[in-house]
């Protein structure tokens, strides 16, 4: 049976081609691909390439200014961070919600739309496997060459699951029974009537939007097309923490708002959403406000 695309590069000793993250005495990373004769270059020093080829993860090598640098491959996380960008990437934080609260699985069949440098497509393509389907939409050719330039990079060639379509969503989108569509864009209802089409029933469509106006037309959005269940909206924060003998605190700095996401089922064809429960507080909604709840 053969190794999921990219599954080979995770493991073994390092060889000519790897991405190598290395961690200097104070935490700070530098990634490089090996090559062979090469050599690898710092303000304290050098070291060839070579003394990393053939050696584990994990290995030390230490500089000509014998400072020590841990040599491991980088983590997604860690390369989606580094590497050349067209657009913003999504976070890892966001990415991760994206992949747990869509319910990513191995073998959907997804879309996206707003590529950027390739950030989200490199996570969802790894969680769904050889077998699954992704078909992303990006309207700028030039954010399209470097995403493609990224995610080939990170799983050394070509996804056999991934297709790339340059020009916007709802002039394009042709697929059907689609699990789940991701949503990261400016104004993705402008596309909810095309992926309501494209999703099956129980699928999942998120949105990613970066300001709370952007949040409340999506939200209000999606309710008043009529074919989800009551969308679900959120954000994360991540806060690390200072961990040194006694003195335990959290670090001064955080990883505080990226962006908002949204999340809402696909209804089955003829059904009406259940009126929602909840009542919205007074003067939520002005006097012209036309929308499903004027009334609740």
């Amino acid at each position: 049976m053969s190794e999921p695309t990219g599954a080979a590069r995770r493991r073994g000793p390092f060889t000519v081609g790897d991405q190598v993250q290395l961690t200097d005495p104070k935490g700070r990373h530098y990634t490089f691909t090996l090559e062979a004769g090469k050599n690898f270059h710092t303000h304290k020093g050098s070291f060839p390439h070579d003394e990393l080829i053939g050696s584990p993860e994990g290995s030390v090598v230490r500089t000509t200014g014998n400072v020590a640098y841990l040599a491991l491959r980088p983590l997604l996380p860690d390369y989606v961070l580094s590497m050349p960008r067209g657009a913003a990437v999504v976070y890892p934080k966001d990415a991760g919600q994206i992949l747990a609260f869509a319910d990513i699985f191995a073998g959907a069949r997804v879309v996206e739309a707003g590529v950027g440098s390739g950030s989200l497509s490199a996570f969802l393509l790894r969680a769904i496997g050889d077998h699954g389907m992704l078909h992303s939409y990006e309207r700028r050719a030039d954010f399209a060459e470097i995403a493609q330039q990224n995610v080939e990079r990170y799983f050394g060639g070509p996804h056999p699951a991934w297709q790339l379509t340059v020009g916007d969503l709802q002039d394009n989108l042709s697929d059907t029974e689609v699990d789940r569509v991701i949503l990261d864009m400016l104004a993705p209802w402008e596309c909810l009537e095309a992926v309501s089409k494209a999703l099956v029933p129980g699928g999942i469509l998120c949105c990613y939007v970066a300001t709370t106006t952007q949040l409340a037309r999506t939200v209000e959005s999606i309710r008043e097309i009529g074919c989800f269940a009551e969308p679900q909206p959120w954000e994360s924060m991540i806060r690390n923490w200072h961990v040194e003998g006694l003195a335990v605190r959290p670090d001064h700095r955080m990883i505080g708002h990226t962006g908002f996401l949204v999340t809402a089922r696909r209804l089955a064809d003829g059904v009406e959403p259940p009126m929602r429960r909840r009542r919205p507080a007074k003067g939520a909604y002005g006097e012209d406000y036309e929308g499903p709840n004027k009334n609740s």
